[in-house]
């Protein structure tokens, strides 16, 4: 398995390991665009691994804050009482760069950035640049997404 995301069209693509594309789905990446520094609230490019897959045995729209559960679902009206707040639902694939001096180690590593691949709320979700540097999904797609990739799964992200 590996995954391909495409900044320009928005999209995550499982393909096998000769590459052909098993599934694509739509995501939404920072909207500040892509870059690698730390504070950035960019969206890391080039090749990285999921390090850690957390929340497989929490149910869809689980909220989550600093990689744990809360122990809310997330609802339309609990996203009311904080309508900017970048909401990390359901799982977390969680990325680490691969690309010493680029996108792994001093201020551009992407691990200790906190970049994800997150489930985020279904009825805000836009195919559209809006996150604060981490790959957005939607949850269905997400939990689909997640039981079938294994950790170290290698990851890819493009700007075209």
């Amino acid at each position: 398995m590996q995954i391909r995301i495409n900044l320009a069209r928005q999209e995550l693509d499982l393909m096998d390991d000769a590459g052909a594309l098993i599934r694509r789905y739509p995501v939404s990446t920072a909207a500040k665009g892509a870059g690698e520094a730390s504070g950035s609230y960019c969206t890391p490019r080039g090749r990285h691994v999921v390090r850690a897959k957390i929340g497989g045995d929490q149910p869809i729209n689980s909220v989550f804050v600093g990689r744990r559960p809360t122990g809310e679902i997330y609802t339309p009206e609990l996203g009311q009482t904080a309508p900017e707040r970048d909401w990390i639902l359901s799982r977390i694939l969680w990325l680490s760069g691969k690309e010493p001096g680029f996108n792994r180690l001093g201020p551009c590593d992407t691990m200790r950035r906190y970049i994800y691949i997150h489930g985020t709320p279904d009825e805000a979700f836009e195919q559209a640049p809006r996150s604060h540097g981490c790959i957005r999904m939607r949850n269905a797609d997400l939990l689909e997404l997640f039981d079938r990739v294994p950790v170290y799964t290698p990851v890819e992200i493009v700007e075209a």
